[in-house]
């Protein structure tokens, strides 16, 4: 894949005195072409085979339109119909302008789509009226791992009806993502896309919350790669996680511990990166846990030792440890790490709990392949191997814990888990894990990976909580790069099939509660949308429903589709499937949205898809249907979120 460096970017409309309204047939980039009357009115839509009245200078714009991606070019996507601009003529080395013929601005909002490098004033659109400059739009790409998609952006104009204008389409720049995209410059009444003020389609340091893909409510670091979680552990009020982060880049590398904490599991206040990388290695994945016992011999004041773990990555992997005696929130790395060498492969991310019958720690650990392997230690520094652990299909970040089964105490079975999902079942006496089933799936979605448990949950909460990467593709023009998922509770239940591991979201959720839409024992028929008149893209859904024969139905939020199929007896979202059979003929959604992921679990978590997706801004309105026959929804709660960024996080 190309990774270029950034280029700025600068799109241009000049307001000037016009003797005479331009018109036009819409068609190639001829201005003034109407929609209808009182309708859009399409400045350009780059479908003919050449510019038509646009001045074109230089070399970047080449011949006429581009027919979407150029040679040597990541792939273009976002664009309508066959044409765009695109000034990757002859590489990222090509200048040049496009500039319209003038046009009178008509309506409220220019809409238009934008990609390619943010360098202002050096790839270009300006606003000018009477030769000033008065709106201006860059592409978003400031760093390499960006993407070629175009994105959806419009102007608020309404101040400048009646006047004037000029398109300038500029590319300046010569080095890395030195280009522009554009596409479909369109006069409307209404807005179609993100509203661009400040010149950016992307926040300022001020507001780095509010970019136009950064999760609401799930975590993100401010900037830069995250990754998988590391170090979950609650110690006084405080629930930790640690994680995978470059502090200086956006894409993977330079492995850090990067550190953040919460009262709730939902509000994050992100503190400085911990555990950087020494002459062992970069620091990868592992766990943390309170040394209550003081079994290290690390504590040297009031406080509780918290005790990390992790993969020093060097040549070979080994593994090591380190100390905080201030409640995490700085870290001393042991003298005599690694405590654990080099064993097969490479080998890590140590996953530790405290086993009280035996009165020892025990360490799970990732060889090589398939293959997992368990430990114990009296004082955490000296480990003995206890055996090998195999989950077939699976592999790296392990963890491993006891949960009652359907809530009984007094029947217990442990959970030995794998990077995938993919789990097993079994009992332990503190020497031999016993598999008694599995592997078992515990996700079906595509972006759901190496979840972990949280250490030192309270017994006065006594739930098992858990969080997972949900890694995907890079968030163009964002200065974050991955996002976390919600926080769930895991359970064990009895079901048909045997024993199985349940997920469902934290109950913190509902602190975000906002507006709430129900209903209850309604007949929805196909062809009507139970949602209709809703708006929102930050959404908590619960549903159950009584199918009839035939039925299924079909949820749309933020543009994409969740659907149940009453005949194949499956959920469906982002292209993923999972079979969810119903229980006295009736099926459970729950439906987390954000703006860049959807994560729904069936039948109070007996299924889980976890997916991420970049959105259509303009596509929110949410839509439920019944699909083949009437459904009867026994109820339904849509209730709208609050951001955690704008509400106390």
């Amino acid at each position: 894949m190309r990774h270029p460096r950034l280029s700025h970017l600068l799109i241009m409309v000049m307001v000037t005195p016009l003797l005479g309204a331009a018109t036009g047939a819409g068609s190639c980039a001829i201005p003034g072409g109407y929609a209808g009357d009182g309708g859009d009115i399409v400045i350009a839509d780059f479908e003919g085979t050449d510019y038509g009245g646009w001045t074109v200078r230089g070399t970047a714009f080449g011949p006429g339109p581009a027919r979407g991606t150029l040679p040597d070019q990541m792939e273009v996507t976002g664009f309508q119909g066959a044409g765009l601009v695109n000034t990757f003529h002859e590489g990222d080395g090509s200048t040049g302008t496009l500039t319209s013929p003038p046009f009178v601005i008509e309506r409220a909002f220019i809409n238009f789509l934008v990609g390619g490098g943010c360098h202002p004033g050096e790839t270009c659109m300006n606003l000018e009226v009477d030769g000033e400059i008065v709106r201006t739009v860059t592409g978003p790409n400031r760093n390499s791992g960006g993407t070629e998609r175009l994105l959806n952006c419009t102007w608020d104009v309404s101040a400048l009806e009646g006047r004037t204008a000029m398109i300038a389409i500029v590319d300046r720049a010569t080095g890395g993502w030195g280009h522009i995209n554009i596409d479909q410059i369109v006069q409307s009444e209404r807005s179609k896309g993100l509203l661009v003020t400040t010149g950016f389609p992307f926040p300022t340091e001020q507001k780095l919350y509010e970019g136009i893909y950064r999760p609401q409510f799930h975590f993100t670091a401010k900037k830069n790669w995250l990754n998988e979680p590391n170090g979950l552990v609650f110690y006084k009020g405080e629930y930790h996680m640690f994680f995978q982060h470059n502090p200086e880049g956006i894409n993977w590398g330079n492995m850090t511990w990067g550190h953040a904490i919460s009262r709730d599991m939902v509000h994050w206040t992100e503190l400085e990166p911990k555990l950087w990388p020494d002459a062992l290695g970069t620091i990868f994945s592992g766990s943390a846990v309170v040394d209550r016992k003081n079994s290290a011999g690390f504590q040297n004041g009031p406080e509780k030792t918290l005790i990390a773990f992790y993969t020093s990555a060097g040549k070979p992997f080994c593994q090591s440890i380190a100390f905080s005696n201030d409640r995490g929130r700085t870290w001393t790395k042991y003298d005599n790490n690694p405590v654990i060498g080099h064993l097969s492969g490479n080998n890590r991310d140590p996953k530790v709990i405290w086993h009280g019958p035996t009165q020892k720690w025990i360490m799970a650990l990732y060889l090589d392949k398939d293959l997992f392997a368990l430990f114990a230690s009296a004082d955490l520094k000296e480990w003995t191997k206890l055996h090998d652990v195999k989950v077939a299909g699976s592999s790296e970040c392990p963890d491993f814990f006891d949960l009652p089964v359907d809530g009984d105490g007094t029947a217990r079975k442990w959970v030995f888990w794998a990077a995938n999902g993919n789990y097993l079942i079994g009992a332990f006496d503190g020497k031999r894990f016993t598999s008694e089933s599995g592997p078992h799936r515990s996700e079906w979605g595509r972006n759901c990976y190496a979840a972990q448990t949280w250490s030192d949950v309270p017994e006065s909460d006594g739930r098992r909580l858990q969080i997972a990467w949900m890694a995907r593709g890079a968030y163009p023009g964002m200065p974050f790069n991955q996002q976390m998922c919600f926080p769930r509770t895991l359970t064990l239940r009895t079901t048909p099939d045997g024993i199985r591991l349940f997920r469902e979201p934290v109950s913190e959720i509902e602190s975000l509660h906002g507006t709430v839409h129900t209903w209850a024992d309604v007949i929805l028929e196909p062809k009507e949308n139970l949602l209709q008149g809703l708006a929102g893209d930050l959404l908590h859904i619960r549903a159950e429903v009584e199918l009839r024969t035939g039925a299924g139905f079909c949820f749309e939020v933020n543009g994409q589709k969740i659907e149940y199929s009453g005949e194949s007896r499956t959920v469906s979202c982002l292209g993923c499937d999972a079979p969810l059979a119903p229980r006295d003929g009736r099926i459970i959604l729950e439906i987390l949205a954000d703006r860049t992921s959807l994560e729904v679990f069936g039948n109070n978590g007996r299924v889980s898809l976890s997916s991420c997706f970049l959105p259509d801004v303009t596509d929110r309105a949410p839509v439920f249907r019944a699909v083949g026959a009437p459904l009867e929804i026994v109820s339904l709660e849509v209730h709208e979120l609050r951001s955690i960024w704008k509400d106390g996080g």
